[in-house]
């Protein structure tokens, strides 16, 4: 397995003055780098970027979420297309700094709630969508990873089996999904089942503690988690999500009110040392 760390821990938007933040993670030992794509006019940025990356020699994986302008799943045919048009930019803008995989709940818009579960046609629109945009990620090269969250943020997919259920129906190499323990402790029964249970379509993991801190200091059953991930022979990248409170508007929005860990490197060097000591046992 290789190690990555997601940079909304810092911004939500990587320019030139976070080149020192990317050699200290590279100086800790990191694979890659996981970067947020929300700012996609930017693009000399990203191409500055792919350079820095490539001179650094860290990996890349990025990450987006969906709006109401764009959401996949909505009724209106124009909604879904804003959607394709919306995730082929983002692939763009990936594709400029070697972007591997793209990952985030791509499968419908965060934060909106219709106030029932999920319905067929709504799936069927995602299905339909998501088939679009994953011919869009085959040109460029970049394979797309829907990931599912807890009830709280969105209601579209929220478990392993519904995640899962939708890539087989979608039914594109460029399509997977990624499993993410912060989501799987609120949903899930036990992590070494539902890691099973989504184990040949998942190309992505995300390592996040429960209470979105350093991870291996809280209540995620971080033993059930790593022995699932062994024994499905997943190999891909094991990158730290963690939340704080740098940007006040992510802040607001993944509902983090209070400082969860010392320091952000701290944090980093101590993730790393956490995966470093479970993946080489």
């Amino acid at each position: 397995m290789k190690t990555g760390m997601n940079l909304l821990l810092w911004t939500d938007h990587v320019t030139a003055e976070h080149d020192g933040l990317l050699e200290q993670i590279k100086g800790l030992g990191f694979d890659a780098v996981e970067i947020p794509i929300f700012n996609t006019s930017d693009t000399a940025a990203y191409e500055r970027l792919g350079k820095r990356l490539k001179a650094l020699g860290l990996g890349a994986t990025a990450v987006t979420v969906m709006g109401p302008e764009t959401n996949p799943i909505s009724p209106d045919p124009s909604i879904r297309k804003a959607a394709v048009q919306y995730l082929d930019t983002v692939l763009s803008c990936g594709q400029a700094f070697g972007c591997e995989i793209l990952c985030g709940p791509i499968h419908s818009a965060i934060g909106v709630f219709s106030g029932n579960g999920p319905t067929e046609d709504e799936f069927k629109a995602g299905v339909d969508t998501l088939r679009q945009a994953a011919e869009k990620a085959q040109a460029r090269g970049i394979k797309l990873a829907v990931e599912y969250l807890n009830r709280f943020e969105i209601y579209f997919l929220t478990t392993a089996a519904q995640a899962s259920r939708f890539v087989r129906e979608v039914n594109h190499p460029y399509l997977k999904m990624m499993y993410d323990s912060f989501h799987a402790h609120i949903e899930e029964k036990d992590q070494a089942k539902a890691i099973a249970s989504c184990a040949s379509e998942t190309i992505h993991v995300h390592v996040s503690e429960n209470d979105r801190g350093v991870p291996g200091t809280g209540q995620v059953h971080w033993d059930s988690f790593w022995s699932g991930l062994e024994a499905s022979g997943y190999n891909g990248y094991v990158t730290i999500e963690a939340f704080g409170r740098a940007l006040p508007a992510l802040a607001a929005a993944t509902r983090v009110w209070r400082d969860l860990f010392p320091d952000a490197m701290g944090l980093c060097r101590d993730g790393l040392s956490f995966i470093k000591g479970r993946i080489g046992a």
